[in-house]
């Protein structure tokens, strides 16, 4: 990896990430739905500067690569979990499933800022903001518009 400004950057991101069709999607939230589910965010401390409201715990080890909540204004668990559902519900996540559950969720913070989610099991997610070299990154905002 590449050092940048003192940190390192991803070099490379998931190229199998695909966004549902929007069919298959209805049927996926329904299902999940049906059965009485939604996705959780549960958070991950290396994507929070101050992990107190979320109910995390600061990493022994802060990774220097991880994208921040913060930084894109995301500063409580509620609005993280308002954006999880939003991209849920709106069908913004991947064809790939685990456990039935999406691998990820996508949403869009009302100030433009991309945000991905991946599956930890049963049902819950952590999420960070899409870095700006993630090329997914301009496939989520052009869904996002046309939802």
């Amino acid at each position: 990896m590449r050092y940048h400004g003192g940190m390192r950057r991803r070099q490379t991101y998931n190229p199998k990430r695909c966004v549902c069709d929007s069919g298959e999607a209805i049927s996926r939230i329904k299902s999940i739905t049906s059965a009485g589910s939604s996705p959780v965010y549960t958070g991950n401390p290396e994507h929070k500067r101050n992990p107190g409201d979320f109910g995390l715990v600061p990493p022994a080890s802060p990774r220097p690569t991880k994208t921040l909540c913060d930084s894109v204004g995301i500063a409580t668990r509620a609005e993280a979990e308002k954006y999880l559902r939003l991209g849920f519900s709106q069908g913004l996540f991947s064809q790939q499933e685990r456990d039935g559950w999406p691998q990820n969720i996508w949403a869009v913070t009302d100030a433009g800022q991309p945000l991905e989610s991946q599956h930890e099991g049963s049902g819950r997610y952590h999420g960070y903001p899409m870095a700006e070299g993630d090329p997914f990154r301009e496939e989520v905002l052009d869904r996002w518009k046309r939802l």
